[in-house]
């Protein structure tokens, strides 16, 4: 499957386009650490080995996107993790564009950055961050999967595509909105400086508080509580069947009880 035609991008960005990687993420880090200061977009047509959060497989069938933006932020780490959040809003505005201005079904935002149609995962990103710095900037890698023309049956998480609600674009299609809308919600995040914008935004896009959730968190049994809001600092605020509070910066969320 070819790659082309090449997408347009925002002024300043270039794009390495791949037939084939083992994942855009692992090739954009590699070249972060050997001093690649950005921005530059890594896109494939195939990938050999996906991943997504907590190492886990990301199912990579061609005529899916697969695409990864190295940048350097001025910021440090600790505020750059705050991408995390950026992504989310990303991910949903360049699925709710895609899915166009027809009636469509419900897009939701999972914590942090998991995209949701009718409940399904549709899209997801991947945040890492390199070695080391260049010319004093955070290097960071954000990483794109888009279920365009296909979606993996039977996993724990429900999946399903762009084209299993008749949507029909291409992966060079979905790059151009993707990075169009990134680099808008890069310029309004301003390196941490409007970080409470990007959490009302994400708010926005997450429904209504009140959604019972279940979490999972390292080496802890699995939690149930109800979607509470996100803290100051973006992390997922969980109300407890006791009343308490509980404050989860890393773990995995489903939709529902058990």
């Amino acid at each position: 499957m070819s790659l082309s035609p090449l997408p347009k991008l925002p002024a300043g960005y270039r794009l390495l386009r791949l037939e084939t990687a083992d994942s855009t993420n692992a090739e954009a880090m590699r070249r972060a650490n050997a001093g690649e200061p950005g921005p530059l977009w890594v896109w494939s047509a195939r990938q050999s080995s996906g991943r997504g959060r907590q190492g886990r497989e990301w199912h990579s069938q061609a005529g899916n996107l697969f695409a990864s933006l190295l940048i350097g932020v001025a910021c440090p780490l600790r505020t750059a993790s705050q991408l995390a959040l950026v992504a989310g809003v990303v991910a949903y505005d360049t699925i709710d564009k895609l899915m166009g201005e027809a009636n469509h079904p419900e897009i939701l935002l999972k914590w942090p950055n998991d995209v949701m149609l009718e409940e399904a995962k549709v899209a997801g990103m991947l945040l890492e961050s390199a070695e080391r710095k260049v010319s004093n900037r955070t290097i960071v890698v954000i990483g794109t999967g888009i279920n365009i023309a296909h979606h993996p049956e039977g996993l724990t998480v429900p999946a399903t595509s762009l084209a299993a609600h008749g949507i029909n674009v291409t992966a060079a299609e979905a790059l151009g909105a993707l990075a169009e809308i990134t680099d808008y919600w890069l310029g309004r995040w301003d390196n941490g400086a409007m970080f409470g914008l990007i959490r009302r935004a994400w708010l926005d896009r997450a429904g209504p508080t009140g959604r019972p959730l279940r979490v999972r968190i390292k080496d802890e049994p699995e939690t149930e509580g109800v979607f509470a809001g996100l803290d100051s600092e973006g992390a997922l605020r969980l109300l407890m069947s006791d009343g308490a509070e509980r404050r989860v910066a890393a773990g995995d969320v489903f939709f529902g009880t058990r």
